[in-house]
């Protein structure tokens, strides 16, 4: 009998812990489990890439402001009634905070339940995130049979912000590694990717955690002290507005490019000479595990799963202090030096051969076994 597993997540939109949901459940043995996949809201450009043997329950087509506070007015159990109307051996939350309120909502204790991070959560109220408080979260996280962490540093920062009693594994993301690499020979076609001097990019939403708003700041610095290079970032978001009207106010608009969101940013990923992760806060970076499959050198903050993605002592990229110094620090000395440059696309290569997609999937698979 195959085995009924949800996954239950807010939406499919064009964030890290989408687009890896979707290159897991694609790649489960479909002769062991029967996998679906429901949101609460219909919304987000990974819905198309699921495969078809892959159920997908839609939730509302629109996501209203305010939703994670309303759903707080109601019980758990209540929640799980409202929104989970089939029978599955495993429950999974593939997100922190309301998908994990509603699957803790179970009454039935021969279900196994799951819940993912994939976020670092450094104080308690992070980590009680869609939760009535951090009591009410440590409970109904107590109350699961297993928690996932996408990377050690995760495990650790959410063990720190609340002590738990329930098991946690850490399981790396999913790439499709070779579908990656092949999309990554297409040739560019915005004639804005192609100026003189180095080439340095970053994919992610535009929000105020990824940092870009620092990353601007540097450019401007490295810019002013003669350093010839040209920032591209992949993505659209919230901070948007604000950045173009900072990208004005420096005049960099041939210099700090906003290229929107790309369906292959892989594309230009491997034809930069640099990739820079600036982020306040992150979980196991999805872009800096994609920059190292296609061979592009890496420059991180000390966010979560930098050291496990590049290295305890910068072996495979350079992890910096998170701070706009660190960024700046970490940039001149890759630009400076065209031959770090060389060894690291060498470095950054062999590293991604680590995060094949067969591992992680096996790695996943080996976990729903021996719940």
């Amino acid at each position: 009998m195959k085995k009924k597993i949800l996954f239950l997540i807010p939406n499919l939109a064009h964030g890290g812990a989408e687009r890896v949901l979707v290159n897991a459940v694609n790649n489960l043995n479909p002769q062991k489990y029967d996998v679906t996949v429901q949101t609460l809201f219909d919304v987000g450009v990974n819905r198309q890439y699921l495969l078809p043997h892959v159920h997908y329950i839609p939730g509302y087509k629109r996501q209203p402001r305010g939703t994670t506070a309303l759903m707080k007015i109601f019980p758990p159990r209540m929640l799980y009634k409202f929104w989970i109307k089939d029978e599955y051996d495993i429950l999974i939350s593939y997100l922190e905070g309301p998908t994990s309120r509603i699957i803790a909502g179970c009454p039935d204790c021969a279900k196994k339940r799951i819940a993912w991070f994939h976020i670092e959560l450094n104080t308690p109220k992070q980590a009680s995130v869609g939760f009535r408080s951090v009591a009410e979260a440590q409970k109904l996280y107590n109350s699961y049979d297993r928690l996932i962490a996408v990377a050690d540093s995760v495990k650790q920062r959410l063990l720190l912000s609340m002590p738990l009693k329930t098991p946690i594994s850490v399981l790396y993301n999913t790439n499709e590694t070779e579908t990656i690499l092949e999309k990554a020979k297409k040739e560019p076609e915005d004639s804005a990717f192609f100026k003189e001097g180095f080439r340095v990019c970053s994919v992610a939403k535009l929000m105020q955690t990824k940092g870009f708003d620092r990353l601007l700041n540097v450019h401007k610095r490295l810019i002013d002290e003669g350093i010839k290079h040209t920032v591209y970032i992949l993505g659209v978001g919230e901070e948007e507005e604000n950045l173009r009207q900072k990208i004005k106010e420096y005049h960099a608009e041939d210099t700090f490019v906003l290229l929107g969101y790309k369906e292959n940013p892989y594309q230009y990923v491997s034809r930069c000479d640099l990739y820079v992760c600036s982020s306040r806060r992150e979980g196991f970076s999805t872009a800096v595990t994609e920059a190292l499959i296609v061979g592009t050198p890496v420059v991180s903050t000390n966010c979560s799963g930098a050291k496990e993605l590049l290295g305890e002592n910068n072996e495979y990229g350079l992890v910096v202090e998170n701070s706009e110094d660190g960024i700046y620090e970490g940039m001149k000395k890759m630009l400076s030096d065209p031959q770090m440059l060389i060894e690291y696309r060498r470095a950054a290569a062999e590293r991604g051969k680590y995060f094949r997609k067969e591992k992680t999937i096996q790695a996943l698979e080996d976990m729903l076994e021996n719940l």
